[in-house]
């Protein structure tokens, strides 16, 4: 996702890329990474740029939104991301190490403002019509989450699915795959919970349209 935002932004006449991936080392070791450092054509501020692109599945056991959003693993969430940034990403700049990285290639971090982009696909529960998200963007929203007990044949069985490598997380299903039966695709899926990874599932229905959720083990 690095390398997109990055040919987006140089083709976008209101931002300069001054530097982006610049490691972050104290005496051997790389301690952090920032990164993208931006300078704003119109008043020549810089911008610190941290870039988060997640997946998500919704949870409604807590009511604020801010802690529903979790990792389909439940091994890292919005909330957790979010601190992280602001705890240990945005302060890397102002540490010794990384103050004399920036220095080297010429920028002061002490005039250095910090923002995070933060992209995230979300999955609603399994049947749930509605739910409100703000501050989130509704738009997020591109499928849902079940678990196995949900996914059953009498439902199920009619459509075709495919298992995305992690890669093609990001985009749409399409038909430039192999799709697989309800019976064929099972014991892939029964794997990936036993070793406790929740699968992404791409479907495709009888009308040539697609879906695509999380059979989660938890």
């Amino acid at each position: 996702m690095e390398f997109i935002f990055k040919q987006l932004l140089d083709y976008c006449p209101a931002y300069e890329v001054l530097a982006h991936n610049i490691p972050i080392r104290q005496e051997k070791h790389t301690i952090g990474e920032i990164d993208f450092i931006l300078k704003k054509i119109d008043d020549q501020q810089l911008l610190h740029i941290e870039l988060t692109y997640k997946f998500y599945v919704v949870t409604i056991e807590v009511s604020d939104p801010i802690h529903q959003l979790i990792g389909p693993n439940k091994r890292d969430s919005f909330f957790s991301k979010m601190k992280k940034i602001k705890d240990n990403q945005f302060p890397l700049l102002h540490t010794k190490a990384g103050t004399a990285s920036l220095k080297k290639i010429g920028i002061d971090p002490s005039i250095v403002s910090h923002q995070a982009c933060f992209k995230a696909q979300l999955f609603l529960p399994f049947n749930c019509k509605s739910i409100d998200l703000y501050p989130f963007d509704p738009n997020c929203i591109v499928g849902y989450w079940l678990r196995p007990n949900d996914f059953r044949p009498e439902t199920y069985d009619r459509y075709e699915f495919y298992l995305p490598f992690k890669s093609q997380w990001v985009v749409e299903p399409n038909d430039n795959v192999q799709w697989l039966s309800f019976n064929k695709i099972l014991p892939e899926i029964n794997l990936c919970l036993i070793k406790q990874n929740a699968p992404l599932i791409w479907m495709k229905k009888n009308n040539n349209t697609f879906e695509k959720f999380f059979i989660v083990w938890w």
